[in-house]
């Protein structure tokens, strides 16, 4: 990231509160968010940006495609490859986290 420049994190939740939350938080610290609902959503707008994010803060259950496959799908590709997740959940069973 250039030191110049506000990092970008996108948002994928299907919470509207944890996105209000999140994204509150997120832009008092300066940080530049996008927001998508699903993962089917996040897939088409990184799809579709000119600059990807520096960091995905990822649910994991949501409707659709839950936030493993949608991990799955950005691993897979050499545009999204490099980009950091984090996990958001509220799974606490031992495999889930393995999962993760």
């Amino acid at each position: 990231m250039n030191a110049t420049r506000t990092a970008h994190i996108l948002i994928v939740d299907d919470s509207l509160k944890n996105i209000q939350l999140l994204g509150s938080i997120l832009r008092d610290r300066q940080y530049e968010i996008s927001v998508a609902q699903n993962g089917k959503q996040a897939l088409q707008i990184l799809d579709t940006a000119g600059a990807l994010p520096d960091l995905i803060l990822l649910d994991v259950m949501m409707p659709e495609m839950d936030g493993f496959e949608t991990c799955q799908r950005l691993k897979a590709d050499p545009k999204t490859e490099d980009i950091p997740i984090i996990f958001l959940t509220a799974k606490v069973e031992l495999d889930d986290i393995v999962h993760g």
